[in-house]
């Protein structure tokens, strides 16, 4: 990082370079696309993880959602387990206690057979986060999941939003969508 680089610059220069990939690619919604964002390439990088953390955290906060607001972050497995992990730590950095949590797409069939794994969210304010959406699918199923556990949503953030429809899709639960970065910050726009 520059002297003159905000974190969140350095963030869109490390997904461009490490995750946009260029070529046709079927979504996980099934859509098609010109290109693909990798983002497991940035969210599981040594340098783009800890800025993941910082600069999620900050949008949550410009967006009003401080930390007192909210005790846990996570969303469906498996995008977002490193972006909640990410948060997690910078928080710790911070001084402030965020724990993480793992929505699987179903329960367990055996074990203590959870469908959320990590600390108990049960009553608690929550913030579904993801990597990267399109259609909004896996945070729409995470706040689902969430929902029936007891926990309050109070935000769903994303890494990277393809404006598509999942932040339409997401509000209409009831639920404000933020993200930090867009199609214009990565150039493909």
């Amino acid at each position: 990082m520059t002297t003159n680089d905000t974190p969140k610059a350095r963030l869109a220069q490390l997904v461009k370079d490490l995750a946009v990939v260029h070529g046709e690619v079927t979504l996980a919604s099934g859509l098609t696309s010109n290109y693909y964002v990798d983002l497991r390439r940035a969210t599981l990088h040594h340098e783009a993880a800890p800025l993941i953390g910082h600069v999620m955290l900050d949008l949550l906060e410009e967006s009003g959602f401080a930390p007192d607001d909210f005790d846990a972050v996570g969303g469906l497995t498996m995008g977002a387990d490193p972006v909640a992990a990410a948060i997690m730590h910078a928080a710790a950095s911070r001084g402030l206690a965020i724990d993480a949590f793992v929505v699987r797409k179903s329960a367990k069939t055996h074990g203590m057979q959870r469908q959320i794994e990590g600390p108990a969210i049960e009553g608690r304010r929550v913030v579904v986060v993801e990597d990267t959406s399109t259609t909004g699918g896996s945070p729409i199923t995470a706040i689902e999941a969430v929902r029936e556990a007891g926990a309050e949503v109070v935000a769903c953030a994303v890494v990277v939003d393809r404006a598509t429809g999942a932040k339409e899709k997401i509000e209409e639960l009831g639920v404000p969508y933020v993200f930090a970065l867009d199609l214009t910050d990565l150039d493909l726009a």
